[in-house]
């Protein structure tokens, strides 16, 4: 059993990760830090979690944890990876790990020279369904794939979330714009040569609530959205010459109906469907780390490939601002 512990009580770690954590069949949490001790405690009684502490030092340096889950502003995400890893503590972290991709180098360094696991917690690459899709294509389900399209949108105006705070890292392309890019480069194994985009910002928070790219993969061209200011969305669909295939509930997977992944040949008169009912990807995903780290031959989400995708928000974000085509 890895011995987790958990680097703050934020809401996505309270809501996904620790339940996911609390049913995994390789995983427990032994403990859990905050800055405020009282809110450790209160998380740590509400889960049954038996080591509650009032500072993240205070749990790096304890013997009672193998490994770190690390949900804490997006802008702390590499300082605590980095003091998790030289801790001699296995990292997943959420997403997104960093901000900007050449931040990453230092993350890698600390892993290899503490030979520990450190991973972007990218839950989704964890789904049976993406796995499928990935199988699809290989198989030439569609045909030649020759366009993605995705959006992936919500509406939140609160100005003290930190989703629309710039000094912690918000923004939709940090908050949501790494799922299509991930999902496009897991399933196809390709990655994106150069983009176009168009960014708008907030006037008051100076976030991006906003961005439009089109990314050209060679063989296939990438287009999608995201946007934090929006009614709700998201989809993703793969076309190809011979069909087309989508994903009803691709990132937020769980939320909907039963995950399904839906092909249709190219004269939409036949339909193939593949359902995946009560999957739970943050379990999923936790378990396949603790695996990993036990030494099986684990598929991985590796620092390696975030600093790929990290690359093209980053060269999303360069070509915004200048409007022309950058190079990923």
């Amino acid at each position: 059993m890895l011995r987790w512990g958990i680097l703050s009580t934020a809401k996505i770690g309270i809501e996904h990760v620790i339940p996911a954590l609390l049913i995994a069949e390789n995983c427990t949490i032994t403990a859990i830090a905050s800055r405020d001790q009282s809110r450790a405690a209160a998380v740590a009684a509400r889960f049954d979690i038996p080591n509650a502490f009032g500072s993240y030092e205070e749990m790096l340096d304890s013997d009672l944890i193998d490994a770190v889950y690390i949900p804490l502003l997006t802008s702390q995400h590499v300082e605590w990876s980095i003091k998790a890893a030289n801790a001699g503590k296995h990292v997943l972290c959420e997403k997104p790990i960093a901000l900007h991709a050449s931040e990453i180098d230092g993350i890698i360094e600390a892993r290899d020279r503490n030979k520990v696991l450190v991973s972007e917690a990218f839950m989704v690459t964890y789904h049976p369904q993406w796995h499928k899709v990935r199988e699809l294509l290989a198989e030439g389900a569609i045909g030649t794939l020759r366009h993605v399209q995705a959006a992936f949108t919500y509406n939140n105006v609160d100005p003290k979330n930190m989703r629309n705070i710039l000094a912690h890292g918000g923004g939709a392309l940090p908050d949501i714009g790494v799922y299509p890019t991930v999902g496009t480069r897991f399933v196809t194994g390709c990655e994106p040569k150069s983009v176009s985009a168009k960014v708008m910002r907030n006037p008051t928070t100076g976030t991006d609530n906003y961005a439009t790219w089109r990314a050209d993969f060679g063989d296939f061209e990438m287009t999608s959205y995201v946007a934090t200011e929006m009614a709700l969305r998201q989809e993703i669909a793969f076309h190809g010459d011979e069909g087309w295939m989508e994903l009803t509930a691709p990132f937020n997977a769980g939320l909907y109906d039963a995950d399904t992944v839906i092909v249709h040949n190219k004269n939409h008169s036949e339909a193939q469907q593949f359902r995946f009912a009560g999957v739970n990807q943050y379990q999923k995903q936790v378990e396949a780390f603790a695996r990993a780290i036990a030494g099986s031959d684990e598929e991985i989400f590796t620092l390696e490939n975030s600093v790929k995708n990290q690359k093209l928000i980053d060269a999303i974000y360069r070509a915004g601002e200048s409007g022309v085509w950058e190079d990923v």
